[in-house]
C-alpha cells in the first residue's frame, strides 16, 4: 500500500498538458507524479527533467527504455522494471529482448553498442563508483559524448525513481502491472509493495 497517496487528477489543473503527454507516451499518468504533486514545485522540476531525460535525442527510444530497466532492475525497485518493460515494449522492444535485457552480456539479441550501454546501466544502478575507465571507453567506440550523457542521463533520472517508488511504496498502475505479471514473473519479478489499488 502507497505510503502517501496520490493526488486526484482533477485537483491538478496546472499540470494537465504534461499528464496528456504522459499519457502519449506510457498509455496512463503515473501515480509517483501525482504523488509529487502534493509539492507541486517538485512536480514542475520533475517534468522538465523527465523531458529532457526521455524527450527526443540521439538514443533510440527502446534503448533508453532497456538502459532504464536494466538499471532499475539492478537496483531492485519493482514498480520501474514494470514501467520501463512496458514502455520498452511500446518502444518496440520485443518480448525476447525484454526478458534477455539483463542477461545481455551472454545474448545474441544485444549488438556491441547495446551491451556497452547496459553494462554501465547495470553497474552504475548498482554503485556509482562502480562504473570506470572501461565503461567509457567501451561506450566511445560506439557514442558520441553528447550520447554518452543522455545515456548516463537515463541511468541517474531512474536512480531518482527507484528510490522515490521503492521508499514511497507506490502502487502499480494496472497496464503496467499486467504486463509486469505477463512478462516478468518467470523472471522473479513480483509487485510487492507495490500491489493494490492507486
Amino acid at each position: 500500500m502507497a505510503r502517501l497517496e496520490p493526488l486526484a487528477r482533477e485537483e491538478l489543473e496546472e499540470f494537465e498538458p504534461f499528464f496528456q503527454a504522459l499519457e502519449q507516451g506510457m498509455g496512463f499518468v503515473p501515480n509517483s507524479v501525482r504523488t509529487m504533486a502534493h509539492r507541486p514545485e517538485l512536480l514542475r522540476a520533475f517534468g522538465a527533467f523527465a523531458g529532457g531525460v526521455l524527450g527526443e535525442g540521439a538514443i533510440d527510444p527502446e534503448l533508453k527504455q532497456l538502459v532504464a530497466f536494466v538499471a532499475s532492475r539492478a537496483a531492485g525497485c519493482r514498480y520501474c522494471q514494470a514501467h520501463t518493460a512496458h514502455s520498452a515494449h511500446r518502444a518496440g522492444a520485443s518480448t525476447e529482448r525484454i526478458d534477455a535485457a539483463f542477461d545481455f552480456e551472454a545474448s545474441p539479441l544485444f549488438s556491441e553498442a547495446e551491451c556497452a550501454a547496459l553494462r554501465l546501466a547495470r553497474d552504475a544502478a548498482l554503485a556509482p563508483s562502480a562504473a570506470d575507465e572501461s565503461h567509457f571507453s567501451a561506450l566511445g567506440e560506439h557514442f558520441s559524448a553528447a550520447e554518452i550523457v543522455e545515456i548516463m542521463g537515463v541511468i541517474a533520472f531512474f536512480g531518482f525513481l527507484n528510490r522515490w517508488n521503492d521508499a514511497m511504496a507506490t502502487t502499480l498502475e494496472e497496464e503496467p502491472l499486467a504486463f509486469a505479471r505477463e512478462q516478468l514473473a518467470s523472471r522473479g519479478w513480483s509487485a510487492g509493495a507495490h500491489a493494490g489499488k492507486g
